[in-house]
């Protein structure tokens, strides 16, 4: 209990008081009160403090008594009702906050009816709302549908037999391939599963896919049930759909490894990728720039000559641009993240032999489980968007041009789009030159 002043003359006194339910929100700031209050009581879990409140103003009334809401007076109506009257007998009004005012409650017989009614509403709501809290700390799956790959069980989620596999190959298939919309179409043609690509999105991005529960509070709890994508996977996910993001739309679906990539130097058009028949039926592709400004325009280039210039930058300029790159010590990073999980899972270990000794209650020790866990699945998804720890080995890797010419085009696509921000083509009467700007 917080205390202004004292109980010396009660004309002028103003109390307030607030309840607070653990499960469902944080006890409010004194600020709220705004100026003139004397004295604040505040329960958290239980009202012990209303027992107080009743006891000093027995003995000396405020004139006024400031609630955040009428429902804060108890779980039932009866128990507000028995509140309301117990406050009218000792002649305490009472105000109740609308927004940044404080309304003076109506006394008044039809008035007053209304008012319970609406706190009988707000009651039902919150019964529901505390419902749905005890599910979350003991890791029930929300209310709905379980979504695809998945039905429900008794208490978690388990894995739908024959829908599983389907999500499965689909999350093989975006990380083989890096293309969301070639995943999408790969779907439909290998098992007639149509969905768009924002539901490929949600699958790809989904705590449920990876073992944990996402309720509406927007809070996840780690390891609920069994995954369909694993750590690594899903950490490998993230990375690629952030990667995605900074090309074009559509490019990353493309099924040429320069697609997206090539732009000028001069006039930042971006340049497309053609294709044309000879005249002996030959397939010939040309890149040529989209929307150039300049005057004369820019002369398209032959598909083939560029990527094979391309691929001897990269084999020559990868290695010391890696070198030379100001990256952090992931490593460091990891295994700091790494210690801050193994630390919070100790404290979850701790929790059922402080309930046995009494130390903690049941209920206090769910919602600090619930909240390690939250913290647990925060971290993890910090060591999520880390870069590989290992870019030094992989850059000496693909410096080698056999690498590169062993790879198809969707592959080669795929490790491009890992180094290579733009190519910066630049144009001479005669000639042209390339640059790769690398992303680190």
């Amino acid at each position: 209990m917080q205390s202004n002043g004292n109980l010396s003359s009660n004309s002028a006194k103003t109390f307030a008081y607030s309840y607070t339910d653990p499960l469902l929100e944080s006890p409010p700031e004194a600020s709220i009160w705004g100026q003139g209050v004397d004295r604040i009581y505040q329960d958290v879990g239980d009202r012990q403090q209303w027992q107080q409140l009743l006891q000093d103003c027995r003995m000396e009334p405020p004139s006024c008594l400031r609630l955040r809401r009428l429902e804060d007076l108890g779980d039932s109506l009866h128990t507000v009702s028995d509140c309301l009257s117990e406050l009218a007998r000792l002649g305490v009004a009472i105000e109740v906050q609308d927004g940044a005012e404080t309304v003076p409650l109506s006394w008044q017989h039809g008035d007053l009816i209304q008012v319970l009614q609406s706190v009988q509403d707000a009651q039902r709501r919150r019964s529901l709302q505390r419902g749905h809290a005890q599910n979350r700390l003991k890791g029930v799956p929300p209310p709905g549908k379980a979504p695809y790959g998945y039905r429900r069980g008794k208490d978690r989620y388990i894995l739908d037999r024959s829908t599983a596999p389907v999500v499965k190959d689909f999350f093989e298939h975006f990380l083989l391939y890096g293309s969301l919309r070639g995943s999408v179409r790969y779907l439909q043609k290998k098992y007639g599963k149509k969905i768009s690509v924002s539901t490929g999105k949600r699958w790809l991005t989904s705590p449920v896919y990876r073992g944990d529960l996402l309720y509406q509070n927007g809070q996840v709890i780690p390891d609920t049930h069994v995954p369909i994508m694993s750590r690594d996977e899903a950490a490998q996910v993230d990375r690629l759909l952030r990667r995605n993001q900074r090309l074009p739309p559509r490019t990353a679906s493309a099924p040429r490894s320069l697609s997206g990539l090539v732009i000028c130097s001069k006039c930042q058009s971006p340049w497309a990728i053609n294709r044309t028949t000879t005249r002996r039926g030959q397939e010939y592709l040309y890149l040529r720039p989209t929307r150039c400004s300049e005057r004369p325009a820019c002369q398209s280039l032959a598909y083939q000559a560029v990527l094979e210039q391309t691929i001897q930058q990269i084999c020559q300029e990868l290695p010391r641009a890696v070198a030379a790159a100001q990256v952090p010590n992931v490593d460091a990073i990891k295994q700091n993240l790494t210690a801050e999980i193994t630390a919070r899972q100790d404290i979850l270990q701790q929790l059922p032999a402080l309930v046995e000794s009494g130390v903690l209650d049941r209920e206090t020790a769910e919602l600090r489980a619930y909240k390690v866990r939250t913290e647990i699945a925060s971290l993890r998804n910090q060591t999520a968007q880390l870069p590989p720890v290992n870019l030094s080995a992989i850059a000496q890797v693909v410096s080698l041009p056999q690498f590169w010419l062993d790879l198809s085009e969707a592959e080669r696509r795929f490790y491009f789009r890992e180094f290579i921000r733009h190519i910066q083509i630049t144009q001479q009467p005669s000639t042209w030159t390339l640059q790769l700007v690398f992303i680190f």
